[in-house]
């Protein structure tokens, strides 16, 4: 690829490793710049506006979760013109490294989130972990945590057997314990599926004053990508920049869960666990008035079957 062709409208998609991120370099360096930070982690930023959305992301999840393959920040820049900082990892770190400490005091010394009118963190999973964490670098910021761990320290979360593997990893000092990085916000917003224990049970450690927890019933292990697919992340976000989010709105948006087929098969299976049949045949006859929808429609046949077969 040609670098005269590059612009924030190029897809990335199919690009190895190095290519991508001489690209994603490329990109940034007319109006900000792009920095390695130790051996594991990027920094990439690009200034538009006095709006910052700053993302952590993976270098792995990037490309899967953005059809052109760019950070998510880039879509909130090329529709809104917000400025973007996105902190990528290669791989899960929860960006526990002494090199990502070093660049926020860096930006703090310089008063860099000064220069800002608004500054929102956003993550999701291991990623919400560290817009909460890393927030407290810049007061009075807004953060949005979807499914984000307060910490992985077994002194605390040793209930938590999903990332055994990180128990030796240091979570006690610099940007430690996310839910007390919390406390210089405006406001956070977490949100979970509350069906989800462990992902719960994190989320009770974020009780704060000023953190909003917004649950999302039936939505399982992987919101962020749910969000993506019903297109409410970025209204999310502009909520958040708008002062407008409460759990009305919140309600209001997760309504585009109706034509969501895996909130729908979650939200079946849920019922029929209930043993709840009335209302899961009300929801199959629902869902397939609206969509094509051959599951919910073998499950009313088999209800219709065997009702048939005990009269």
């Amino acid at each position: 690829m040609a670098s005269e062709a590059l612009n924030f409208e190029t897809s990335l998609a199919g690009m190895k490793k190095a290519d991508w991120l001489a690209a994603v370099e490329e990109l940034c360096d007319e109006d900000g710049y792009f920095e390695q930070l130790g051996k594991r982690h990027y920094a990439a930023f690009v200034e538009k506006s006095s709006t910052l959305l700053v993302t952590f992301e993976t270098l792995q999840g990037i490309p899967a979760l953005s059809p052109l393959a760019q950070p998510l920040g880039w879509e909130m820049m090329l529709a809104h013109n917000w400025s973007s900082l996105c902190i990528a990892s290669n791989g899960d770190t929860w960006f526990r490294d002494k090199a990502v400490y070093g660049y926020f005091d860096r930006l703090i010394d310089d008063g860099f989130f000064d220069e800002f009118e608004q500054v929102i963190f956003y993550g999701a999973g291991p990623c919400g972990y560290a817009a909460a964490a890393f927030s407290v670098a810049s007061p009075e910021a807004r953060v949005l945590a979807v499914q984000p761990q307060a910490t992985l320290d077994p002194r605390i979360t040793e209930w938590d057997d999903r990332f055994t593997d990180m128990r030796r990893t240091d979570f006690t000092s610099r940007y430690g314990y996310a839910p007390d990085m919390l406390d210089g916000a405006e406001a956070a917003y977490v949100v979970y599926d509350p069906r989800q224990q462990l992902d719960a049970m994190h989320a009770a450690l974020f009780t704060r004053p000023n953190t909003h927890k917004l649950r999302i019933r039936h939505m399982g292990d992987a919101i962020q990508t749910d969000l993506l697919e019903i297109e409410q992340l970025a209204p999310l976000l502009l909520a958040i920049s708008d002062s407008t989010l409460d759990e009305l709105a919140f309600a209001r948006m997760m309504r585009a869960r109706r034509t969501h087929r895996p909130y729908l098969r979650n939200l079946l299976d849920a019922l029929d666990s209930q043993h709840r049949t009335e209302l899961a045949i009300a929801l199959a006859r629902n869902v397939t008035s609206r969509m094509h929808a051959p599951r919910f429609a073998r499950r009313i046949a088999a209800y219709e079957k065997a009702k048939a077969k005990n009269d």
